[in-house]
């Protein structure tokens, strides 16, 4: 008897030790309902455009179970759309599945998805909504790659007599001629009042022309015949913060940074106390703000966006709307950030400002400082930059003229600002012209700039100097796309450009004095043609240049 108890003891060991061995199977993922009419979506489509959304469905009797992702299912009635089931873990109760939903949706109205859960099937509806606008006009096939691009930036309230966005079209024949083809416009927005102080840069409303300016067709129309002349036409946008009296400061206070008391405040440490610091940690105001750019883009057909303070919005935001930016199919963007922050060339933006090569040139005139301090600000300002992104250099906007004086007051006058002006056109990133500055307007433009319209009689003289420098640059690679070796003096900017065969030597002398310069032997004793003139030039061994003179030669 105690034997046989014995082996029946054994016999059970072993089959419990088998038992353990095992493997645990998993149990299948089930649920009891999947409730396709109270879905949650994180944000709705508009058509037209790049989605990127997640859709959560609620569920009920889960069985605890893990699940796999789930395969793409393609939307039906509107079409373009597709639903990705995420995995996750079923909960023992209740729950909510989470799907992604990417694509461009084909048209307005519902795109269905017929998604299934096991035994559970349901049909989720996405409401996709028409974009702000259709497209208006026909989207420009001839915006300028990054290295050919010259800007002509409008100060609008101080461009003409007539006024307004009227007054800048009158006049477009002539910005053409000088060789522009990318005009920028200033704010173009209504202004706020309260707190204000008329600054253009006080946006009370995102997607409204400032009446002052004239309407939604008049820009419009300004575009068009942009476009006509082979000008791409961007907008100024001003992304950091809002006026006082925006409609986002009433319905959405979280959208703005507070102080420890909930008092909304003003962009930190600046004295700009006519506007409202935005909060970018909000996603929602984010949203917005994209589907603002993005509206101007098919609203008005324009070209891209110059962003005001770049340097404010943390890196997130600007890479966030540029990648949404970008995925507008139909349109070639140009970008150009106000700023020179290290991250901004990697956030997306095709242009930087050139603050130090600004500073630099102006401290050569100002203080005598060394030329060949030029060399050092196209090393740091282009550090980061890569594929052909570019710094726009300058000798004047609507911030340094109204602060510091008009080229003709930094730069020497008339000769000292072409010397210096054949500098930023030639040796790198790409030039920047302000409104008033082709004609030697000798007036400062002062903030709010409503005190004095520009004279467009004055000084025929400079704008055909002018309209030679930036012929030449229009017409040769090298300029524009060529390898820079630089050949400076503390007196002399004197570098080449070489693209394959092509290369030009440029010497300006930036004092109001007589210098030379002893040629580098690939520019010495050999002949060259006069960019300007057309005239043949043979070289020695040394160039001599008169105070503020200087010399374009191309082979």
């Amino acid at each position: 008897m105690k034997i046989n108890f014995l082996v029946f003891l054994i016999i059970t060991l072993c089959i419990a030790c088998k038992k353990t061995d095992e493997p645990v199977i998993q149990p299948t993922p089930a649920i009891t309902a999947l409730n396709c009419s109270s879905t949650t979506v994180s944000n709705a489509p508009l058509t037209g455009i790049e989605y990127a959304g997640t859709i959560t469905v609620p569920y009920e009797g889960g069985n605890g179970a893990k699940y796999a992702q789930g395969s793409p299912v393609s939307s039906t009635g509107v079409v373009g759309l597709t639903a990705v089931l995420q995995a996750g873990t079923l909960t023992n109760s209740s729950g909510n599945l989470s799907y992604s939903i990417s694509g461009i949706a084909s048209a307005a109205g519902t795109a269905a998805f017929d998604i299934n859960f096991g035994t559970q099937s349901c049909t989720l509806n996405l409401a996709v909504t028409q974009n702000d606008t259709t497209q208006y006009g026909i989207p420009f096939q001839y915006v300028p790659d990054r290295h050919d691009a010259t800007i002509y930036q409008v100060n609008i309230r101080a461009f003409s007599t007539q006024g307004g966005l009227q007054g800048v079209t009158a006049r477009l024949d002539s910005i053409r001629a000088l060789g522009v083809n990318v005009l920028y416009l200033m704010p173009t927005y209504p202004v706020g009042s309260l707190n204000g102080v008329n600054s253009p840069y006080c946006v009370k409303d995102y997607r409204a022309v400032n009446p002052e300016f004239g309407n939604l067709a008049d820009l419009r129309n300004l575009v068009d015949i942009a476009h006509d002349l082979n000008m791409s036409v961007i907008l100024d946008w001003v992304a950091n913060h809002t006026s006082w009296d925006n409609a986002w400061i009433t319905t959405h206070k979280d959208w703005y940074q507070q102080d420890a008391s909930g008092h909304i405040v003003s962009p930190p440490g600046t004295g700009w106390n006519d506007v409202a610091q935005l909060n970018f940690a909000n996603a929602d105001m984010r949203h917005e703000m994209i589907e603002s750019m993005k509206y101007w883009v098919f609203a008005a057909n324009v070209d891209g966006f110059r962003c005001d303070y770049a340097n404010g919005p943390p890196a997130y935001f600007w890479k966030q709307a540029i990648d949404s930016l970008r995925n507008i199919s139909t349109h070639k963007l140009l970008l150009l950030a106000e700023g020179d922050r290290s991250d901004l060339f990697a956030d997306g933006f095709d242009f930087t400002f050139g603050f130090n090569f600004y500073g630099k040139l102006k401290n050569i005139f100002k203080n005598n400082q060394a030329v060949t301090g030029l060399d050092n600000s196209n090393n740091s300002e282009f550090a980061n930059a890569s594929n052909g992104q570019q710094v726009v250099r300058y000798l004047t906007n609507h911030d340094v003229n109204s602060s510091d004086g008009t080229a003709l007051d930094l730069f020497g006058g008339k000769e000292g600002s072409m010397a210096a002006f054949v500098v930023v056109a030639y040796m790198k990133g790409v030039p920047m012209i302000y409104n008033g500055q082709e004609v030697g307007f000798p007036s400062r433009i002062t903030f709010p700039f409503t005190s004095v319209n520009i004279n467009w009689t004055l000084n025929p003289d400079i704008t055909a100097d002018y309209k030679k420098v930036i012929a030449f640059r229009n017409e040769s690679e090298a300029i524009r796309r060529g390898q820079l070796t630089s050949y400076s003096t503390a007196d002399i900017c004197a570098f080449t450009k070489t693209e394959g065969a092509d290369i030009v030597f440029v010497a300006s002398n930036l004092r109001n004095a007589a210098k030379s310069l002893t040629l580098p032997a690939s520019v010495a004793n050999s002949t060259w043609t006069d960019a300007l003139s057309g005239n043949a030039v043979a070289t020695t061994s040394q160039i001599d240049l008169g105070g503020y003179g200087y010399v374009v030669l191309k082979r």
